[in-house]
C-alpha cells in the first residue's frame, strides 16, 4: 500500500455505539473492532491525520440510552471531528464533505460497524463524491461473515484499497 498524506487523509469510524458493537458480528467481534479503530485513531492522531467519529442517532430514540452511546474507547479527542448521522451515510445532511473539502482532505480510511451498512455506505458515497477510499477490512464486521466478506470482496475492491489496520498504520508512517 502507498503512503498516506496524513494533512489529506481522515480516519472515519462509523457507528461503535455499544448496541451495534454488543451485537453478534462476524467475522470479527465488536472488542476486535474496537480495538483496531482505536489503533487507527491513534495512528492517524500521531501522524497529524483527522479522526472523524460517526455516531447514529435514530429519530424518536433517546440519543443518551446506554445502548446510543459511544463505546468508552472512542470517544472524540480534541481535534477530532464528531457526525451525528440519521441515515446509514455520514454525508447526508451533516456537512462533512464540505468540512473536509475545507481541510483539503481527500482520502478516507473507513472502519467500524457495520461492513454491510453504514461502512459500506460511507464508501459507496465517499467514492462517487470523489474521495479515495481506503478500506482496512480487519477493523470492520458485519452481521453474518458472508456479508462482510461479500462487501470486501466485491463492493469495496471497486471503490479504492482494501487492506489491513497495520498496513494503514504503516501508510501513514506508524
Amino acid at each position: 500500500m502507498e503512503a498516506l498524506d496524513p494533512a489529506r487523509t481522515a480516519v472515519v469510524l462509523i457507528d461503535l455505539q455499544r448496541q451495534m458493537v454488543d451485537q453478534s458480528l462476524a467475522p470479527h467481534s465488536g472488542p476486535e473492532v474496537v480495538a483496531r479503530c482505536v489503533t487507527l485513531a491513534d495512528a492517524a492522531r500521531a501522524a497529524g491525520a483527522l479522526v472523524v467519529v460517526v455516531q447514529f442517532e435514530q429519530p424518536g430514540v433517546d440519543p443518551q440510552s446506554a445502548g446510543n452511546r459511544l463505546v468508552p474507547e472512542v470517544t472524540p479527542k480534541p481535534g477530532d471531528l464528531k457526525i451525528i448521522k440519521r441515515t446509514w451515510g455520514p454525508f447526508q445532511d451533516t456537512g462533512l464533505d464540505a468540512t473536509l473539502r475545507e481541510r483539503g482532505v481527500d482520502t478516507l480510511v473507513v472502519a467500524g460497524v457495520a461492513t454491510n451498512y453504514g461502512v459500506e455506505q460511507t464508501a459507496r458515497i465517499g467514492y462517487e463524491i470523489g474521495y479515495r477510499m481506503v478500506l482496512p477490512q480487519d477493523a470492520m464486521s458485519g452481521l453474518q461473515t458472508e456479508a462482510h466478506e461479500f462487501a470486501v470482496s466485491h463492493i469495496f475492491r471497486a471503490l479504492g484499497t482494501v487492506c489491513t489496520t497495520a498496513e494503514v498504520v504503516d501508510a501513514l508512517g506508524g
